[in-house]
């Protein structure tokens, strides 16, 4: 007799357990069976449900369809679901669905393998894997009636590929121009890779509108991705049929809207996104040049997009850009198109939109971040509620994610990112757990958050403030040089407490421990902000650094509260955000000859996530701030700082007459923690909670305290163990044939 492996192994099993069966009655083991049985758990299978139709199966009950059941099977098995976070990214889209927006559009969607920018979080339409989590979007869209768009981008020389670890293409044999100086250089495309290209988008054409996609972009925009490359001079140095006259140069962009007008066959809209110009970019594309490119192709597409040519030109802060900064460039596009036309610039007035519209240089009304701020913005202009819009301030705080590889974030919308997560939504909130009382100690971004939204919840609430005036650190650093925007933190939350019959206000009011426990609250916040050092510890010294008695020294605090320095002035830079290069240019403007330290080599280095970093450097310059880059502020002595060198440890003296340190805060923390020592005074008082908020807790960014003092608002009257994640996680696993998306509390299918 022959046994192959299997049979041998099924043959040794049934031997090994034959003496048992044989004598059942009498051996002891039988006896264990019922406990050992009920030691084991079945395991769960997730249901699964098939459109087998689509692979021929007839529904007639008597057409035999095993095969149509195997094609669905074999082609829907996956390995890994590709998108990052389905359903967050699902969820925050829907929100603005249900706020009236006519179109919610995705970011870029990678198109193809060859061209992608690990790590930065891109959405992927590589191939039909990606397809389930992408109709998670379009089914929460259009629940809400409005129509689900998709950019569909090959990043061709912005792509380094770290992930794929292929060569990118692009027009010619150049370094990739991705966000940081990444060690790739792209090849270029040959006319084989060309048809490829077209092949590839048109697939990807296809499966945006099985995703349920209502209009699909060919992305040339931002000067990120191939289209563009082969427009731009700057790129194109090709000598074939793509390159040379822009009749050339424009023949790439000419195929793939014919493709894309071919493939979608009236099933979807077929848009295009396109640069205007590249501002300050030898041989970049410029304005004419676009008018020529529309004059051309103008009746391709069923839509016209226009952008700036880089994001930093596009999603410009409120410190560089004023609302609707684009239009110069758009003007007049229109006219050479019978085509919609969709433009963008950071609206946020319904009044700058209605004007836009009705002198026919716009049809549509673009916006990212304004729809980020206040999702609802569509919705509130309709039923005239224009003094509830929750203006964006222009901080771009939300494009930082894309840099920091993290959840999206906003200033002023603090629900943003943790529609999913943990269920937040912009406009409403649970009703209060119970009849409690709440005391807010502190107006500044998180009070004001925590007071409005407590508010919201239906908690009688309290709201004091030490000074005269309510917004903390946002309303002093909104008088400071360009951040006047910024103050509409302060604005918009102002004008929903005058809502709330439930929420009182008083201002100068000073509380301490004892009147806390006094006033019979149920749960405080502690929002009683932070306080600048002025002992130079921050990033680099962790400790305070030797001070001369006889140079006065400074702080943010002093020069917004308008104790001003004059003369030479020393400004020494460790905290890296917007606020050093912000001074440095409030006190130039007040007549003070500023050095500007930093141990960074840039000014305001973390403004590289916000797109500021390159205006910055040229603003510090302009203003003729004398840059002392990579350089550390290490004492002072009688009237002069001392300065070294970050690698060399060389010092300089530089001759000032004041000092002013941004480097770190300490939080006002007294309060919080004295209500804490005392917690055997709690239960005589009424008092259930005490809570530090925002940088009463920990100092960070404005948008930081304002999430801050909404998560308070909704942690009230819930018990949570500081063991357990206090949100939803999304870990995609491997499971054979389907993989899904778990998470902590549910399954969310994404097929």
């Amino acid at each position: 007799m022959t046994l192959d492996r299997r049979e041998l192994l099924k043959w040794g099993a049934a031997a090994a357990v034959s003496p048992l069966l044989l004598q059942a009655d009498e051996h002891p083991a039988w006896r264990d069976v019922p406990n050992i049985l009920a030691r084991i758990r079945p395991p769960k299978f997730a249901g699964r449900e098939f459109n087998i139709k689509k692979y021929g199966a007839v529904a007639d009950g008597k057409t035999d369809a095993t095969e149509a059941i195997s094609k669905a099977i074999a082609e829907k098995r996956v390995d890994a679901i590709c998108i990052w976070e389905p359903g967050s990214q699902a969820a925050h889209r829907e929100v603005k669905a249900e706020g009236g927006w006519a179109v919610v559009c995705t970011e870029q969607a990678e198109i193809h393998h060859t061209s992608e920018i690990t790590p930065f979080i891109e959405q992927r339409l590589w191939d039909d894997i990606d397809l389930p989590a992408l109709e998670l979007t379009t089914n929460r869209v259009h629940d809400h009636g409005a129509l689900a768009a998709i950019e569909l981008c090959y990043n061709g020389m912005n792509g380094p590929n770290f992930f794929s670890r292929v060569p990118p293409m692009g027009p010619g044999h150049l370094p990739v121009a991705a966000f940081s100086y990444d060690q790739v250089q792209a090849r270029a495309m040959t006319l084989a890779d060309i048809a490829d290209l077209r092949r590839w988008h048109r697939r990807a054409v296809r499966r945006s509108i099985d995703a349920g996609f209502d209009l699909v972009y060919v992305y040339a925009g931002h000067a990120l991705g191939g289209i563009h490359h082969f427009l731009s001079r700057r790129y194109n140095q090709r000598t074939d049929a793509y390159g040379g006259s822009m009749e050339n140069r424009v023949r790439l962009l000419r195929e793939m809207l014919e493709d894309a007008v071919e493939e979608a066959d009236g099933k979807a809209a077929i848009g295009c996104r396109i640069s205007l110009t590249e501002l300050g970019v030898a041989d970049g594309l410029e304005r004419d040049e676009i008018a020529e490119v529309v004059g051309m192709l103008g009746e391709l597409p069923d839509l016209w997009d226009f952008v700036m040519g880089s994001w930093a030109d596009d999603s410009v802060t409120s410190r560089f850009g004023p609302e609707g900064h684009e239009e110069q460039y758009v003007r007049g596009l229109k006219q050479l198109t019978s085509k919609p036309v969709v433009g963008v610039g950071r609206f946020t007035s319904p009044e700058t939109m209605l004007r836009m519209v009705r002198e026919e240089i716009l049809d549509f009304i673009g916006a990212a971040r304004p729809s980020i701020a206040d999702p609802f913005l569509p919705s509130k202009i309709e039923q005239g509620r224009m003094d509830e819009i929750r203006e964006c301030i222009g901080c771009n705080i939300c494009v930082s994610g894309d840099f920091t590889m993290s959840p999206i974030r906003c200033t002023q919308n603090p629900s943003m990112g943790e529609e999913w997560r943990r269920g937040w939504h912009p406009e409403r909130m649970r009703a209060r757990h119970a009849d409690e009382r709440v005391l807010v100690v502190g107006a500044g971004p998180a009070g004001l958050e925590a007071a409005m939204s407590a508010g919201r919840r239906g908690y009688e609430v309290v709201l004091v403030e030490a000074t005269r005036e309510l917004g903390g650190r946002v309303a002093l650093e909104s008088r400071l040089t360009g951040l006047a925007a910024w103050n509409r933190v302060v604005d918009y939350r102002l004008g929903q407490l005058d809502r709330l019959d439930n929420v009182q206000v008083f201002r100068e009011s000073r509380m301490t421990a004892d009147e806390v426990l006094a006033y019979g609250f149920h749960h405080v916040a502690v929002s009683t902000g932070a306080r600048w050092r002025a002992d130079g510890a921050g990033r680099w010294h962790t400790k305070g650094i030797p001070l001369s008695a006889d140079l006065p020294v400074f702080t943010p605090d002093d020069v917004m509260r308008g104790r001003l320095p004059s003369g030479r002035v020393v400004l020494f830079d460790d905290d890296h955000y917007y606020l050093g290069g912000v001074i440095a240019e409030f006190l130039v403007q007040h007549g003070c000859e500023v050095t500007l330290v930093t141990p960074s080599p840039t000014v305001s280095s973390w403004t590289a996530h916000t797109l500021e970093l390159d205006r910055i450097q040229t603003r510090m310059r302009e203003i003729d701030i004398d840059l002392r880059l990579s350089q550390t502020l290490v004492r002072t002595e009688g009237s002069s700082a001392v300065v070294a060198c970050m690698h060399t440890g060389r010092e300089t003296v530089v001759e000032a007459d004041a000092v002013v340190l941004v480097t770190a805060r300490l939080p006002h923390e007294e309060l919080a923690l004295e209500l804490q020592a005392r917690r055997d005074e709690w239960a005589d008082a009424g008092l259930l909670s005490v809570t530090a908020v925002g940088d009463a807790l920990a100092p960070s960014t404005i948008a930081a305290a304002v999430w801050d003092g909404r998560r308070f608002a909704e942690d009230l009257g819930v018990n949570r163990s500081n063991d357990d994640t206090p949100f939803r996680r999304e870990v995609v696993f491997i499971e054979h044939p389907r993989a899904r998306t778990q998470t902590r509390s549910e399954v969310t299918r994404v097929g």
